[in-house]
Protein backbone atom coordinates (compact mmCIF):
# COMPACT_ATOMS: atom_id res chain seq x y z
CA UNK A 1 0.00 0.00 0.00
CA UNK A 2 2.91 2.35 0.68
CA UNK A 3 4.14 1.60 -2.85
CA UNK A 4 0.80 2.64 -4.31
CA UNK A 5 0.80 5.88 -2.28
CA UNK A 6 4.34 6.62 -3.47
CA UNK A 7 3.27 6.00 -7.06
CA UNK A 8 0.29 8.31 -6.61
CA UNK A 9 2.61 11.09 -5.45
CA UNK A 10 4.46 10.58 -8.77
CA UNK A 11 1.10 10.87 -10.59
CA UNK A 12 1.17 7.17 -11.59
CA UNK A 13 -2.35 5.77 -11.70
CA UNK A 14 -1.97 2.02 -12.36
CA UNK A 15 0.65 -0.50 -11.26
CA UNK A 16 1.32 -4.05 -12.41
CA UNK A 17 2.65 -6.74 -10.07
CA UNK A 18 6.02 -6.40 -11.82
CA UNK A 19 6.07 -2.67 -11.01
CA UNK A 20 5.38 -3.38 -7.33
CA UNK A 21 8.19 -5.98 -7.33
CA UNK A 22 10.64 -3.41 -8.69
CA UNK A 23 9.76 -0.96 -5.91
CA UNK A 24 10.21 -3.60 -3.19
CA UNK A 25 13.96 -4.25 -2.99
CA UNK A 26 14.72 -7.85 -1.94
CA UNK A 27 11.00 -8.43 -1.58
CA UNK A 28 8.91 -11.55 -2.34
CA UNK A 29 8.59 -12.89 -5.88
CA UNK A 30 5.93 -11.77 -8.32
CA UNK A 31 3.57 -14.69 -7.56
CA UNK A 32 3.46 -13.82 -3.85
CA UNK A 33 2.93 -10.15 -4.70
CA UNK A 34 0.08 -11.05 -7.05
CA UNK A 35 -1.61 -13.03 -4.26
CA UNK A 36 -1.25 -10.13 -1.84
CA UNK A 37 -2.69 -7.72 -4.42
CA UNK A 38 -5.66 -10.03 -4.98
CA UNK A 39 -6.30 -10.07 -1.21
CA UNK A 40 -6.17 -6.25 -1.10
CA UNK A 41 -8.69 -6.17 -3.95
CA UNK A 42 -10.97 -8.47 -1.96
CA UNK A 43 -10.70 -6.17 1.08
CA UNK A 44 -11.52 -3.12 -1.01
CA UNK A 45 -8.14 -1.37 -0.74
CA UNK A 46 -7.32 -1.80 -4.43
CA UNK A 47 -9.26 -2.03 -7.67
CA UNK A 48 -8.22 -4.50 -10.39
CA UNK A 49 -8.79 -3.77 -14.11
CA UNK A 50 -7.99 -6.28 -16.88
CA UNK A 51 -4.63 -5.58 -18.50
CA UNK A 52 -5.14 -6.10 -22.25
CA UNK A 53 -2.35 -3.84 -23.44
CA UNK A 54 0.15 -6.69 -23.73
CA UNK A 55 -2.15 -9.39 -25.19
CA UNK A 56 -0.77 -10.87 -28.43
CA UNK A 57 -2.25 -14.39 -28.43
CA UNK A 58 -5.44 -16.12 -27.38
CA UNK A 59 -3.59 -17.76 -24.47
CA UNK A 60 -2.50 -14.32 -23.23
CA UNK A 61 -6.12 -13.13 -23.42
CA UNK A 62 -7.37 -15.96 -21.21
CA UNK A 63 -4.47 -15.57 -18.73
CA UNK A 64 -5.41 -13.30 -15.80
CA UNK A 65 -3.50 -10.00 -16.05
CA UNK A 66 -4.58 -6.99 -14.06
CA UNK A 67 -3.73 -3.34 -13.52
CA UNK A 68 -4.14 -2.25 -9.91
CA UNK A 69 -4.95 1.18 -8.53
CA UNK A 70 -5.94 2.58 -5.14
CA UNK A 71 -9.59 2.85 -4.25
CA UNK A 72 -10.93 5.85 -2.39
CA UNK A 73 -11.36 3.83 0.81
CA UNK A 74 -7.93 2.23 0.53
CA UNK A 75 -6.20 5.56 0.02
CA UNK A 76 -8.04 7.09 2.97
CA UNK A 77 -7.12 4.15 5.22
CA UNK A 78 -3.44 4.23 4.27
CA UNK A 79 -3.21 8.00 4.70
CA UNK A 80 -4.88 7.73 8.11
CA UNK A 81 -2.35 5.10 9.22
CA UNK A 82 0.52 7.22 7.91
CA UNK A 83 -0.79 10.28 9.77
CA UNK A 84 -1.18 8.19 12.92
CA UNK A 85 2.44 6.99 12.75
CA UNK A 86 3.72 10.51 12.10
CA UNK A 87 1.72 11.91 15.01
CA UNK A 88 3.10 9.29 17.42
CA UNK A 89 6.71 9.99 16.51
CA UNK A 90 6.35 13.70 15.99
CA UNK A 91 8.76 15.85 17.95
CA UNK A 92 7.37 19.23 16.97
CA UNK A 93 9.06 22.61 17.10
CA UNK A 94 8.37 26.19 18.09
CA UNK A 95 8.48 27.85 14.68
CA UNK A 96 9.55 31.45 15.11
CA UNK A 97 9.99 31.67 11.32
CA UNK A 98 6.30 30.84 10.88
CA UNK A 99 5.42 33.96 12.88
CA UNK A 100 7.33 36.09 10.36
CA UNK A 101 5.64 34.33 7.44
CA UNK A 102 2.20 34.90 8.99
CA UNK A 103 3.04 38.59 9.42
CA UNK A 104 4.01 38.88 5.74
CA UNK A 105 0.73 37.21 4.63
CA UNK A 106 -1.32 39.54 6.82
CA UNK A 107 0.43 42.58 5.39
CA UNK A 108 -0.36 41.34 1.87
CA UNK A 109 -4.02 40.80 2.76
CA UNK A 110 -4.21 44.26 4.32
CA UNK A 111 -2.87 45.78 1.10
CA UNK A 112 -5.45 43.86 -0.96
CA UNK A 113 -8.24 44.92 1.41
CA UNK A 114 -7.48 48.54 0.57
CA UNK A 115 -7.99 47.97 -3.17
CA UNK A 116 -11.43 48.65 -4.69
CA UNK A 117 -11.41 45.40 -6.72
CA UNK A 118 -8.97 42.85 -5.19
CA UNK A 119 -7.58 40.08 -7.39
CA UNK A 120 -9.43 36.86 -6.36
CA UNK A 121 -6.41 34.67 -7.17
CA UNK A 122 -4.09 36.71 -4.95
CA UNK A 123 -6.62 36.84 -2.12
CA UNK A 124 -7.22 33.09 -2.23
CA UNK A 125 -3.52 32.20 -2.43
CA UNK A 126 -2.63 34.50 0.48
CA UNK A 127 -5.45 33.17 2.68
CA UNK A 128 -4.63 29.57 1.80
CA UNK A 129 -0.94 30.13 2.56
CA UNK A 130 -1.85 31.90 5.81
CA UNK A 131 -3.99 28.97 6.95
CA UNK A 132 -1.27 26.48 6.02
CA UNK A 133 1.48 28.29 7.92
CA UNK A 134 -0.80 28.87 10.91
CA UNK A 135 -1.81 25.18 10.99
CA UNK A 136 1.86 24.15 10.93
CA UNK A 137 2.65 26.61 13.72
CA UNK A 138 -0.20 25.45 15.97
CA UNK A 139 0.34 21.71 15.35
CA UNK A 140 4.10 21.90 15.83
CA UNK A 141 3.77 23.99 18.98
CA UNK A 142 1.30 21.53 20.46
CA UNK A 143 3.51 18.54 19.57
CA UNK A 144 6.61 20.27 20.95
CA UNK A 145 5.03 21.16 24.31
CA UNK A 146 3.66 17.62 24.58
CA UNK A 147 7.10 16.10 23.90
CA UNK A 148 8.68 18.64 26.25
CA UNK A 149 6.37 17.53 29.06
CA UNK A 150 7.28 13.90 28.34
CA UNK A 151 10.95 14.87 28.56
CA UNK A 152 10.35 16.52 31.94
CA UNK A 153 8.31 13.59 33.27
CA UNK A 154 10.55 10.80 31.89
CA UNK A 155 14.05 12.06 32.59
CA UNK A 156 15.69 8.69 33.22
CA UNK A 157 18.90 9.57 31.38
CA UNK A 158 22.50 10.47 31.99
CA UNK A 159 22.79 13.58 34.17
CA UNK A 160 25.50 15.26 32.07
CA UNK A 161 23.58 14.62 28.84
CA UNK A 162 20.38 16.03 30.27
CA UNK A 163 22.13 19.13 31.64
CA UNK A 164 23.65 19.87 28.23
CA UNK A 165 20.26 19.33 26.59
CA UNK A 166 18.64 21.54 29.23
CA UNK A 167 20.92 24.48 28.43
CA UNK A 168 20.13 24.31 24.71
CA UNK A 169 16.42 23.83 25.35
CA UNK A 170 16.15 26.79 27.74
CA UNK A 171 17.94 29.03 25.23
CA UNK A 172 15.55 27.77 22.55
CA UNK A 173 12.50 28.52 24.71
CA UNK A 174 13.74 32.00 25.64
CA UNK A 175 14.33 32.94 21.98
CA UNK A 176 10.85 31.74 20.99
CA UNK A 177 9.21 33.59 23.90
CA UNK A 178 10.98 36.80 22.84
CA UNK A 179 9.85 36.37 19.21
CA UNK A 180 6.31 35.50 20.30
CA UNK A 181 6.05 38.62 22.46
CA UNK A 182 7.30 41.00 19.75
CA UNK A 183 5.83 39.39 16.62
CA UNK A 184 2.61 38.29 18.35
CA UNK A 185 1.75 41.90 19.24
CA UNK A 186 2.33 42.93 15.60
CA UNK A 187 0.14 40.08 14.34
CA UNK A 188 -2.65 41.09 16.75
CA UNK A 189 -2.47 44.66 15.42
CA UNK A 190 -2.65 43.44 11.80
CA UNK A 191 -5.67 41.26 12.64
CA UNK A 192 -7.43 44.29 14.12
CA UNK A 193 -6.59 46.38 11.04
CA UNK A 194 -7.91 43.67 8.70
CA UNK A 195 -11.18 43.46 10.60
CA UNK A 196 -11.56 47.22 10.37
CA UNK A 197 -10.92 46.93 6.61
CA UNK A 198 -13.74 44.32 6.24
CA UNK A 199 -11.87 41.02 6.16
CA UNK A 200 -15.22 39.28 5.56
CA UNK A 201 -15.13 40.53 1.97
CA UNK A 202 -11.77 38.80 1.41
CA UNK A 203 -13.11 35.57 2.94
CA UNK A 204 -16.11 35.66 0.60
CA UNK A 205 -13.81 36.22 -2.40
CA UNK A 206 -11.79 33.10 -1.45
CA UNK A 207 -14.97 31.04 -0.92
CA UNK A 208 -16.41 32.19 -4.26
CA UNK A 209 -13.20 31.27 -6.10
CA UNK A 210 -13.21 27.78 -4.57
CA UNK A 211 -16.91 27.35 -5.47
CA UNK A 212 -16.19 27.90 -9.19
CA UNK A 213 -14.92 24.33 -9.47
CA UNK A 214 -17.93 22.75 -7.70
CA UNK A 215 -19.21 19.76 -9.68
CA UNK A 216 -22.93 18.95 -9.94
CA UNK A 217 -24.01 16.03 -7.79
CA UNK A 218 -21.12 16.42 -5.38
CA UNK A 219 -23.54 16.66 -2.45
CA UNK A 220 -26.03 13.92 -1.63
CA UNK A 221 -28.66 16.59 -0.86
CA UNK A 222 -28.45 18.17 -4.32
CA UNK A 223 -31.74 18.44 -6.21
CA UNK A 224 -32.62 19.53 -9.71
CA UNK A 225 -33.30 23.10 -8.51
CA UNK A 226 -30.15 23.42 -6.41
CA UNK A 227 -27.14 25.37 -7.63
CA UNK A 228 -23.91 23.50 -6.77
CA UNK A 229 -21.83 26.68 -6.97
CA UNK A 230 -24.13 28.56 -4.60
CA UNK A 231 -24.18 25.69 -2.11
CA UNK A 232 -20.40 25.30 -2.30
CA UNK A 233 -20.00 29.04 -1.78
CA UNK A 234 -22.16 28.99 1.37
CA UNK A 235 -20.22 26.05 2.80
CA UNK A 236 -16.90 27.66 1.93
CA UNK A 237 -17.88 31.02 3.39
CA UNK A 238 -18.80 29.43 6.73
CA UNK A 239 -15.55 27.42 6.68
CA UNK A 240 -13.37 30.48 6.01
CA UNK A 241 -15.13 32.45 8.75
CA UNK A 242 -14.47 29.63 11.23
CA UNK A 243 -10.81 29.55 10.19
CA UNK A 244 -10.49 33.29 10.68
CA UNK A 245 -12.14 33.17 14.10
CA UNK A 246 -9.77 30.40 15.17
CA UNK A 247 -6.79 32.34 13.86
CA UNK A 248 -7.97 35.49 15.66
CA UNK A 249 -8.45 33.65 18.95
CA UNK A 250 -4.88 32.37 18.71
CA UNK A 251 -3.33 35.84 18.76
CA UNK A 252 -5.97 38.25 20.14
CA UNK A 253 -7.28 38.03 23.72
CA UNK A 254 -10.77 39.07 24.69
CA UNK A 255 -12.28 40.00 28.03
CA UNK A 256 -13.02 36.45 29.12
CA UNK A 257 -10.54 34.26 27.22
CA UNK A 258 -6.77 34.82 26.89
CA UNK A 259 -5.24 34.16 23.50
CA UNK A 260 -3.62 30.81 22.71
CA UNK A 261 -0.33 32.61 22.06
CA UNK A 262 -0.41 34.00 25.61
CA UNK A 263 -1.18 30.54 27.03
CA UNK A 264 1.67 29.05 24.97
CA UNK A 265 4.02 31.76 26.24
CA UNK A 266 3.03 31.03 29.85
CA UNK A 267 3.43 27.30 29.31
CA UNK A 268 6.89 27.76 27.79
CA UNK A 269 7.91 30.00 30.69
CA UNK A 270 6.65 27.43 33.22
CA UNK A 271 8.69 24.70 31.51
CA UNK A 272 11.98 26.44 32.35
CA UNK A 273 11.74 26.09 36.18
CA UNK A 274 10.45 22.54 35.70
CA UNK A 275 13.59 21.70 33.74
CA UNK A 276 15.69 23.21 36.53
CA UNK A 277 13.86 21.05 39.07
CA UNK A 278 14.68 17.97 37.01
CA UNK A 279 18.36 18.94 37.00
CA UNK A 280 18.24 19.41 40.79
CA UNK A 281 16.71 15.93 41.16
CA UNK A 282 19.44 14.45 38.95
CA UNK A 283 22.11 16.16 41.05
CA UNK A 284 20.59 14.77 44.24
CA UNK A 285 20.54 11.29 42.72
CA UNK A 286 24.17 11.71 41.67
CA UNK A 287 25.13 12.81 45.19
CA UNK A 288 23.94 9.47 46.55
CA UNK A 289 20.70 10.56 48.18
CA UNK A 290 17.82 8.14 48.46
CA UNK A 291 15.75 8.03 45.29
CA UNK A 292 12.29 6.59 45.87
CA UNK A 293 11.60 6.42 42.14
CA UNK A 294 14.60 4.16 41.55
CA UNK A 295 13.59 2.00 44.55
CA UNK A 296 10.10 1.45 43.19
CA UNK A 297 11.46 0.60 39.74
CA UNK A 298 13.79 -1.97 41.25
CA UNK A 299 10.93 -3.40 43.28
CA UNK A 300 8.74 -3.59 40.16
CA UNK A 301 11.53 -5.46 38.38
CA UNK A 302 11.70 -7.95 41.26
CA UNK A 303 7.95 -8.49 41.07
CA UNK A 304 8.20 -9.13 37.32
CA UNK A 305 11.00 -11.68 37.85
CA UNK A 306 9.27 -13.62 40.65
CA UNK A 307 8.91 -17.32 39.69
CA UNK A 308 5.51 -18.03 41.28
CA UNK A 309 2.63 -16.48 43.19
CA UNK A 310 3.96 -17.54 46.59
CA UNK A 311 7.17 -15.63 45.92
CA UNK A 312 5.11 -12.58 45.02
CA UNK A 313 3.32 -12.73 48.39
CA UNK A 314 6.61 -13.14 50.31
CA UNK A 315 8.12 -10.19 48.43
CA UNK A 316 5.03 -8.08 49.18
CA UNK A 317 5.19 -8.84 52.91
CA UNK A 318 8.94 -8.18 53.04
CA UNK A 319 8.73 -4.90 51.13
CA UNK A 320 5.71 -3.33 52.82
CA UNK A 321 5.56 -5.15 56.16
CA UNK A 322 1.85 -5.94 55.84
CA UNK A 323 0.49 -8.98 57.67
CA UNK A 324 -2.73 -10.11 59.22
CA UNK A 325 -4.36 -7.65 61.65
CA UNK A 326 -3.70 -7.95 65.41
CA UNK A 327 -5.39 -6.15 68.29
CA UNK A 328 -3.24 -3.49 69.95
CA UNK A 329 -2.89 -3.47 73.72
CA UNK A 330 -1.02 -0.83 75.67
CA UNK A 331 -0.25 -3.29 78.48
CA UNK A 332 -0.29 -7.01 77.57
CA UNK A 333 -0.54 -7.96 81.29
CA UNK A 334 -3.66 -5.91 82.00
CA UNK A 335 -6.91 -7.68 82.75
CA UNK A 336 -9.37 -8.21 79.96
CA UNK A 337 -6.80 -8.36 77.12
CA UNK A 338 -8.50 -9.06 73.79
CA UNK A 339 -7.46 -12.20 71.94
CA UNK A 340 -6.00 -11.74 68.47
CA UNK A 341 -8.73 -13.92 67.00
CA UNK A 342 -11.46 -11.49 68.10
CA UNK A 343 -13.02 -9.57 65.14
CA UNK A 344 -12.43 -5.83 65.11
CA UNK A 345 -16.17 -5.11 65.09
CA UNK A 346 -16.66 -7.18 68.28
CA UNK A 347 -13.62 -5.86 70.21
CA UNK A 348 -14.06 -3.00 72.73
CA UNK A 349 -12.49 0.38 71.81
CA UNK A 350 -9.06 1.23 73.16
CA UNK A 351 -8.03 4.76 74.16
CA UNK A 352 -4.49 5.67 73.03
CA UNK A 353 -2.70 8.85 73.98
CA UNK A 354 -1.53 11.06 71.08
CA UNK A 355 2.10 10.72 72.20
CA UNK A 356 1.87 6.93 72.14
CA UNK A 357 0.34 7.02 68.68
CA UNK A 358 3.12 9.32 67.42
CA UNK A 359 6.26 7.96 69.13
CA UNK A 360 5.35 4.50 70.42
CA UNK A 361 5.94 5.43 74.06
CA UNK A 362 4.12 7.39 76.76
CA UNK A 363 6.93 9.82 77.46
CA UNK A 364 10.16 10.87 75.84
CA UNK A 365 13.23 9.08 77.16
CA UNK A 366 16.71 10.50 77.63
CA UNK A 367 17.94 14.03 78.22
CA UNK A 368 16.52 16.93 76.22
CA UNK A 369 18.18 18.03 73.00
CA UNK A 370 20.89 20.66 73.20
CA UNK A 371 19.75 24.09 72.04
CA UNK A 372 21.69 25.09 68.93
CA UNK A 373 23.09 28.58 68.52
CA UNK A 374 21.97 29.80 65.09
CA UNK A 375 22.93 33.45 65.48
CA UNK A 376 25.63 33.18 62.81
CA UNK A 377 23.17 31.72 60.28
CA UNK A 378 20.67 34.47 61.11
CA UNK A 379 23.31 37.15 60.52
CA UNK A 380 24.21 35.58 57.20
CA UNK A 381 20.57 35.48 56.07
CA UNK A 382 20.05 39.07 57.22
CA UNK A 383 23.15 40.25 55.29
CA UNK A 384 22.01 38.32 52.20
CA UNK A 385 18.51 39.82 52.38
CA UNK A 386 19.96 43.32 52.82
CA UNK A 387 22.29 42.83 49.84
CA UNK A 388 19.45 41.60 47.62
CA UNK A 389 17.23 44.49 48.74
CA UNK A 390 20.01 46.97 47.94
CA UNK A 391 20.53 45.46 44.47
CA UNK A 392 16.79 45.58 43.78
CA UNK A 393 16.57 49.19 45.01
CA UNK A 394 19.53 50.16 42.80
CA UNK A 395 17.89 48.50 39.79
CA UNK A 396 14.64 50.35 40.49
CA UNK A 397 16.45 53.64 40.86
CA UNK A 398 18.21 53.09 37.53
CA UNK A 399 14.93 52.45 35.75
CA UNK A 400 12.71 55.14 37.25
CA UNK A 401 12.07 58.01 34.81
CA UNK A 402 11.12 61.52 35.90
CA UNK A 403 9.32 62.11 32.59
CA UNK A 404 8.31 60.04 29.53
CA UNK A 405 11.46 58.77 27.81
CA UNK A 406 12.08 57.06 24.49
CA UNK A 407 13.51 53.55 24.63
CA UNK A 408 16.26 54.63 22.26
CA UNK A 409 17.42 57.21 24.86
CA UNK A 410 18.05 54.58 27.58
CA UNK A 411 21.21 53.38 25.74
CA UNK A 412 22.80 51.10 28.40
CA UNK A 413 21.66 49.11 31.44
CA UNK A 414 23.41 46.99 34.05
CA UNK A 415 22.46 43.26 34.25
CA UNK A 416 20.21 43.62 37.33
CA UNK A 417 18.39 46.66 35.98
CA UNK A 418 18.09 45.05 32.55
CA UNK A 419 16.43 41.91 33.94
CA UNK A 420 13.90 44.03 35.82
CA UNK A 421 13.33 46.23 32.76
CA UNK A 422 12.84 43.19 30.49
CA UNK A 423 10.15 41.82 32.79
CA UNK A 424 8.36 45.19 32.88
CA UNK A 425 8.53 45.54 29.10
CA UNK A 426 7.23 42.01 28.55
CA UNK A 427 4.28 42.57 30.91
CA UNK A 428 3.40 45.82 29.15
CA UNK A 429 3.53 44.29 25.65
CA UNK A 430 1.47 41.31 26.80
CA UNK A 431 -1.18 43.60 28.33
CA UNK A 432 -1.45 45.73 25.20
CA UNK A 433 -4.69 45.21 23.27
CA UNK A 434 -4.95 45.57 19.47
CA UNK A 435 -5.43 49.17 18.39
CA UNK A 436 -4.44 50.64 21.77
CA UNK A 437 -1.81 53.40 21.60
CA UNK A 438 -1.14 53.49 25.35
CA UNK A 439 -0.91 50.70 27.92
CA UNK A 440 -0.29 50.89 31.66
CA UNK A 441 0.48 47.92 33.90
CA UNK A 442 2.36 47.10 37.09
CA UNK A 443 4.44 44.22 38.44
CA UNK A 444 2.81 41.33 40.27
CA UNK A 445 4.12 42.58 43.65
CA UNK A 446 2.83 46.10 43.01
CA UNK A 447 6.27 47.69 43.44
CA UNK A 448 6.68 49.27 39.98
CA UNK A 449 4.42 50.57 37.21
CA UNK A 450 5.15 51.12 33.53
CA UNK A 451 3.32 53.26 31.00
CA UNK A 452 4.01 52.48 27.33
CA UNK A 453 2.91 54.61 24.38
CA UNK A 454 3.29 53.91 20.67
CA UNK A 455 5.28 56.48 18.69
CA UNK A 456 4.24 57.76 15.29
CA UNK A 457 6.45 56.57 12.48
CA UNK A 458 8.91 53.67 12.35
CA UNK A 459 11.82 53.65 14.73
CA UNK A 460 14.21 51.19 16.35
CA UNK A 461 15.68 51.24 19.84
CA UNK A 462 18.92 49.62 21.02
CA UNK A 463 19.74 48.92 24.67
CA UNK A 464 23.29 47.75 25.37
CA UNK A 465 24.04 45.34 28.21
CA UNK A 466 27.16 43.36 29.20
CA UNK A 467 25.49 40.27 27.69
CA UNK A 468 24.45 41.74 24.35
CA UNK A 469 22.22 44.29 22.64
CA UNK A 470 18.38 44.35 22.78
CA UNK A 471 16.82 45.72 19.59
CA UNK A 472 13.18 46.40 18.93
CA UNK A 473 10.57 49.02 18.00
CA UNK A 474 10.88 52.36 19.75
CA UNK A 475 8.26 53.31 22.38
CA UNK A 476 7.72 56.19 24.78
CA UNK A 477 8.07 54.69 28.26
CA UNK A 478 7.48 56.02 31.77
CA UNK A 479 8.49 53.86 34.77
CA UNK A 480 7.37 54.69 38.33
CA UNK A 481 8.60 53.23 41.63
CA UNK A 482 5.35 52.73 43.57
CA UNK A 483 7.12 51.95 46.85
CA UNK A 484 8.91 55.33 46.88
CA UNK A 485 5.68 57.13 45.99
CA UNK A 486 3.79 55.40 48.80
CA UNK A 487 6.49 56.36 51.34
CA UNK A 488 6.40 60.00 50.15
CA UNK A 489 2.62 60.12 50.46
CA UNK A 490 2.78 58.59 53.94
CA UNK A 491 5.34 61.21 55.14
CA UNK A 492 3.30 64.07 53.69
CA UNK A 493 0.17 62.74 55.41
Amino acid sequence: MATFLKAKRRFTVHLRPEDVDEELDNGPDVSVIAGALAQLVEWGNLRADPDTSRVTTVEDFHRARFLYQLTRHGEATEQALTTYDEALGRRGALQAVALTDITDRLRGLLALAGEPDPDPAKVHLLLDSLVGRFRDLADNAQAFMRSLQRTIDLHDTDADTFRAYKDRLIDYLERFIKDLVSTGAEIAGLVESLENADVGQLLEIAARREAEDAAPGADDNDTEDSDPRRDAFERGRVLWQERWQGFRAWFVSDQHHPSQAKLLRNQARAAIPQLLQVVAALNERRAGRSDRTADFRTLARWFAQSPDEASLHRLWRSAFGLSSARHLTADPEQDGAVASSTPWASAPPLSISPRLRKTGSYERRGKPNRVLDRSEQRRYLADLAAKEAAETAAARAALVTSHPTRLSDIATLEPGAFQLFLGLLGDALAARTPGADTVRTSTSDGSMAIRLRVLDGPGEAEIHTPHGVLRGPDFLVEITDLTTRDETEARSA
